[in-house]
């Protein structure tokens, strides 16, 4: 899945919030109501309800309908896009520092 920068921004932003990073952790265990949502939290339920319009916005979250419940469903595509995202450059960073490791063995070596 290609996530374009409006995307990644939008789901950056909504994990910026605890309670929004709080929910996502909540979904990764399955889908949820906006009450079951709302639970451990000392928030009002129109709170609740504008920080999963948030999650929604960004694509991390969906809604079905089942009767009269909503719940809320992980999109774990989008988890795994933004995961794909950040691996790009901390698997980079990694090469950088083995082989900064590489010479920096190389020259105690040379020392010694």
């Amino acid at each position: 899945m290609l996530v374009d920068d409006g995307q990644l921004d939008r789901a950056f932003a909504a994990l910026g919030d605890p309670v929004r990073r709080a929910m996502i952790a909540r979904l990764s265990r399955g889908p949820a109501t906006v009450n079951e949502l709302a639970e451990p939290f000392p928030i009002t339920t129109q709170a609740v309800s504008r920080h999963i319009q948030v999650l929604e916005a960004a694509g991390l979250i969906t809604r079905t309908r089942d009767g009269q419940r909503r719940p809320c469903h992980l999109v774990p595509a989008t988890l795994e896009a933004l995961t794909s995202w950040i691996d790009e450059y901390r698997l980079e960073t990694e090469r950088r520092f083995r082989r900064m490791d590489a010479v920096l063995n190389a020259m105690k070596e040379q020392e010694q």
